[in-house]
């Protein structure tokens, strides 16, 4: 086999940089330092700064091609090396400026119908009219492109004062971003925590989310180092906790409160949303039947002095729209909705609760400052 270097740029031609659709060997991104010792290949990929996200990828699918369009007995793997044309930027002191108000969606355990809050949440307050933003810091668990049937999506950037940024997709009026659009949605995301959190914060500090009247963060569940990311790299003005009635995830729920409410923290809760807090057969509307327990997260509420924003009824349409892309609160968005439905009447009533959360939140309390490492 003999190998040249127009035969290794042939192969690149193939490698798509996902920025702009264009191979690296069309972006200049391929520098002129191929060497070849044997079957061993080595070159340069040149990238804009060093937090770009797409590193990983581009250099995984250069490795790819090289195997592919040549021959698997090319000695590439780790072979190629990473430049960048700028140093990286300075961090602004407030990663997001247009940003009038950061809530987190929390949750003390899994299940409990977190992420499907957090998506009709944010659609409904669009429909109401405001400027929403939804980050889905799940890093383990993405749910949100399905959630807006966006999950074959690709993220490009976009230039704005003087750089570029990743630019969330938009969809139902909401701009969303999720480590779901730049990883395999059927593997497993096998990262380190400073790995995982350091993904979290380019989705937050490397994109152009602009001018937003809320920006809704879904939280992975429990307590781990990606809520200290978040409450490292931004004031959060306040966070909603979200469980079921059921007794061990309320007993979850109470150490989630425990931890926004804690000094090192100290991160106001706005409330707690009771979800599936009963079912009502579509038959028999006036019907109830408490399968998880009756008023639990309505007496966690109580007991820990906080708001109980919203009881949520377990209706099987809500996970089927949700699965099919289009969740619940969508139907608030039509220009000539008929009468909603029960369960888009709830989240239609728990967006307006939690804008008067946030409202008389920040009437009685300074704006709240990110956690400083130490």
């Amino acid at each position: 086999m003999t190998l040249y270097p127009n035969l290794i740029l042939d192969a690149l031609k193939n490698v798509k940089y996902p920025g702009n659709g264009k191979s690296i060997v069309e972006n200049g991104m391929v520098e002129d330092d191929i060497r070849i010792d044997g079957n061993k290949v080595s070159f340069s990929i040149v990238f804009d700064k060093p937090t770009n996200p797409f590193i990983r990828s581009v250099v995984r699918s250069a490795e790819a091609a090289i195997n592919a369009y040549i021959s698997p007995e090319v000695e590439i793997k780790d072979n190629i090396n990473v430049k960048y044309s700028q140093p990286a930027a300075l961090k602004p002191a407030n990663p997001l400026p247009g940003v009038k108000n950061i809530i987190g969606i929390s949750s003390g355990k899994g299940g409990v119908g977190k992420s499907t809050v957090a998506a009709n949440v944010a659609i409904a307050l669009a429909a109401k009219g405001y400027k929403v933003g939804l980050l889905d810091a799940d890093i383990f668990g993405p749910s949100m492109p399905k959630m807006f049937g966006v999950e074959d999506e690709q993220l490009y950037m976009v230039n704005k004062e003087g750089r570029d940024w990743i630019e969330p997709v938009e969809k139902y009026g909401v701009k969303m971003l999720s480590i779901g659009f730049v990883v395999d949605k059927d593997s497993a995301v096998l990262w380190r925590g400073t790995m995982a959190s350091n993904a979290l914060k380019q989705l937050i500090t490397d994109a152009w989310w602009g001018e937003l009247d809320y920006f809704l963060i879904d939280m992975p569940p429990g307590t781990s180092d990606i809520h200290l990311t978040l409450v490292q790299t931004l004031g959060i003005t306040g966070v909603v906790v979200v469980s079921t009635p059921q007794e061990v995830a309320l007993a979850d729920a109470r150490k989630g409160i425990s931890m926004f409410r804690g000094e090192k923290v100290n991160v106001p809760v706005l409330g707690v949303v009771e979800n599936m807090a009963w079912f009502t057969p579509a038959p028999h509307p006036d019907e109830r039947y408490f399968i998880f327990g009756n008023g639990g997260a309505a007496r966690l509420a109580e007991e820990l002095g906080v708001r109980l924003l919203a009881q949520i009824p377990l209706v099987a349409d809500i996970c089927a729209t949700a699965d099919n892309g289009a969740p619940t609160a969508t139907n608030l968005l039509e220009a000539e909705a008929t009468a909603p439905n029960p369960e888009t009447e709830a989240f239609s009533a728990l967006a307006d609760v939690i804008v008067e959360a946030c409202e008389e939140r920040n009437s009685n309390l300074p704006p709240t400052m990110k956690v400083e490492t130490h």
